[in-house]
Order: C-alpha cells, then structure tokens, then sequence
C-alpha cells in the first residue's frame, strides 16, 4: 500500500525535530526519518561516555571518569538566553515536562569585569542600557536623537564615550556579536540584544542563560515526542537510498527499498550534498575535566568569550563549560568544549588559547567540520534544507534559521521575539 505524506522530515537535529513538532501541531502528516540509532543527529548529546571515545577512535576512559552512563555530552553545546519572547522559552511552555532548565553563570575571559561591575561602576554604561531598555522602534520619542536604522553601533558607542573595554564586553558577552563588522552595521539590531540580554538577566539575576539538564540532547527527543503526540511517525536507524524527483519537484524519499510519498521535504545538510554549498569550516574541542575552569570562582557552569580583536582574528572563540550539576558528567567533572570559525589550515593552533584556560585536561577531542548552507530556497523543488550549526556556543543562529524554514516551508512568518522589533 502507497504510503503518503504532507511532510518528510530527514535527520533528527534540533532545528529538524522543531519544525516536525510545528508541522504536526498543525495538522500536517509528518514523517520523520533518521539514519541514525539516536535523536539530535549533528545536535546530539553522546551517552554513554565510552560512546564518545569510540566516536573519536580513542582508548576508553579512566576508572575515575566511571559510570559512563552518567555522562551526556553534547557535540555541538549551544546555551540560551531566558527571555520570556525568545524561541526557547516559547518551547518550554510546549515541553513542560522535557524542559527542566538550569540557569548557567556567564563569564568573560582574559577580563574581571562583568555585567554587574559594569552597570555599578559604569555611568556611561548604565546610560546606554537605560536608553535600550525604554527604546521602542514605534515611538521616536525614544530614539533620543538616534536614527536607529542610520547610525552605526560604533556612532552609538561613541556618543556614550564607552572605552574600548567596555565597547568590547558590550558587542561581544551582550549582543553577542561574533566580530567586528556589526559596528558600522545600523545600531537598531544591537539594541534590540543589549535589550534581550538585560531582560533575560533580569528574570534570574545569576545569570541570563538557561539549558536543559542531561544535555541538548533532550531538545530534539522533546520535540520529536511532540510531534508523535500530534499523529508524527518516526523511523530511526534507516538508510535513506534516494529522493525522488519528477519535474525537477520531491514526489518520494526510498529507504531500504520501501517508498514513501510527500508533498515537501526537510533535511539537514548531510542528506542532501548537491543542494549546499560549503561557507567555511568550524572547529570544536571537547574537554574532560576533574576541575573548575581557572578565574570562574569555581563555577559549575560559564560561557568564557574570548573577542576576536585580543587574539588577532576575524572570529571570537567560545567556551562552553557544563558539569555534574547539569546531570551531563559523573560526580566532580566537567565538559569544556572550545568553538570558533576556522581562519587558517591549522585550525587546533588558532583555538590554543582557550585550551590553555582549561590546562590540565584529562581527554581532548578536536573535529573540524564544514559549514554548509543550501544553494536553493526550496520553494521549487520543496526540498527545504537546513544550516550547519555555526561556531558561536548561543542559539541565535539557529532561531533565525528555524524562522526562515518556517516562512519558506508555509509561507507564513512565525514570529517568535516581543512585538517591539
């Protein structure tokens, strides 16, 4: 018997498993398909921890990195701001009972100074995040002669006289901007993250951050359980053997001899390599530890960003530090993982000075990977595909990416941020 479908969902990483739980809720027939043993596929959290070390072909842990089974490892680590109108607290009104949250502590490296000695000691800063927390782009009464789609960030970090320092922690650890560029871009988007940030530091005071215990992993198993719950089927460990075209439009996807019929089709970028085009080159070290990082005040968990101009690069790196509070290590250990855009051939050289932060390190993984983004935006073929997870260790990218599929996919927007940008 012809099996059809509305939608066919390839690979289980989050942003796929997001749009499945989306498609299901309205009604769509999802099918939902992985070659994969696990969910999360690129975005998943590896468990046990002998599991980790055969990924990466080395010898298995030491006795005192035991239970393996108590580790949850992520490999591509992303934290998430808490804001009430953000895409991740919007799913945890959808996951109540996937989403136990833990608040993570922020930290900048290579620097003691921190949001809090910043808004204390800083009158300049607190003016400029008094001016973005009472902008509203609908009332140019707020803009306090500044046009926020014509002045530059960097006229507007001018006219508060930031130095250099602060300039730096505010573009980098608040707006989260991962170069320089975004300071001769138009000012409105970094008001609007200087604004995100503060609002979702505000809703928990230690930090801005949240993440879920026992590792991402339990974002796609959340979404994927969702989407089940709303009619979604799902086929793990299955070989895709070919998607079928007829007038340069998907009408099939074949796995192990067995075809089945839809109307549209997503994926990541691993299914469909004639779709993408390589963007560059990511590199990420995963770090086991039996110790807190340096200078963090024994923190069980920090983000550590280090900009890219106190390093001579175009890109910042990364830190992303979770341990045994979070349920992702055994009792006294912590997994650091180190992340950036690869500038050079030698991709391990240029992330040296975040590992030395984390010395000693008991097991180290390095993997370069390729960014891919796709060459077409489906709306021809209904083959919608989407993004390489980028180097930064927040969800931003992400967000937008699952927006877009979003629009693309429907042809509607699904409006995720607060009504005032």
């Amino acid at each position: 018997r012809m099996q059809e479908y509305d939608i066919i969902v390839l690979g289980t990483g989050f942003k796929e498993c997001v749009l499945s739980g989306l498609m299901s809720l309205s009604g769509k027939k999802v099918l939902h398909i992985d070659r994969n043993p696990f969910y999360g596929g690129e975005s998943a959290s590896i468990s046990p921890l002998e599991e980790l070390y055969k990924k990466f072909k080395v010898p298995g842990p030491a006795k005192s990195m035991r239970p393996g089974k108590e580790w949850n490892i992520d490999l591509i680590p992303k934290f998430f701001l808490a804001n009430g109108e953000s895409l991740v607290s919007w799913c945890t009104l959808m996951l109540p009972g996937i989403w136990t949250s833990k608040l993570l502590m922020a930290a900048m490296s290579m620097r003691s100074s921190l949001f809090s000695f910043f808004l204390t000691h800083n009158r300049r800063f607190r003016k400029l995040l008094l001016f973005a927390m009472n902008f509203d782009l609908r009332n140019p009464c707020t803009y306090q002669d500044v046009n926020p789609q014509k002045t530059t960030t960097r006229d507007l970090f001018s006219s508060y006289d930031l130095g250099l320092d602060v300039m730096e922690f505010t573009g980098h650890a608040i707006a989260l901007h991962s170069s320089e560029s975004y300071l001769d871009q138009p000012c409105v988007e970094t008001i609007r993250r200087i604004r995100l940030y503060a609002e979702s530091l505000s809703r928990h005071n230690s930090s801005p951050y949240i993440y879920p215990v026992y590792g991402l992993g339990e974002l796609p198993q959340g979404f994927a359980r969702l989407s089940a719950e709303y009619g979604g089927t799902f086929l793990l460990n299955k070989a895709v053997d070919e998607i079928v075209m007829e007038n340069g439009k998907v009408t099939a996807v074949k796995s192990e001899g067995k075809l089945f019929h839809c109307k549209q089709l997503i994926c990541d970028p691993s299914y469909v390599p004639n779709r993408v085009r390589r963007v560059g080159r990511a590199i990420r070290a995963i770090c086991l530890l039996n110790h807190p990082v340096k200078n963090t005040h024994d923190a069980s968990s920090c983000q550590i960003i280090i900009p890219q101009a106190q390093v001579n690069r175009k890109s910042d790196i990364y830190i992303s530090v979770v341990s045994y509070a979070h349920n992702v290590t055994c009792d006294g250990m912590y997994i650091a993982t180190v992340s950036t855009t690869a500038e050079t051939s030698n991709p391990e050289k240029e992330v040296q000075p975040a590992l030395e932060l984390l010395e000693p390190i008991m097991q180290k993984s390095v993997k370069p990977l390729s960014l891919s983004l796709h060459c077409y935006d489906g709306r021809k073929s209904q083959i919608f595909v989407s993004r390489s997870y980028d180097a930064t260790n927040h969800c931003e990218a992400e967000c937008e990416d699952i927006k877009d599929l979003y629009q693309r996919i429907t042809g509607a927007e699904l409006s995720i941020y607060n009504d005032i940008f």
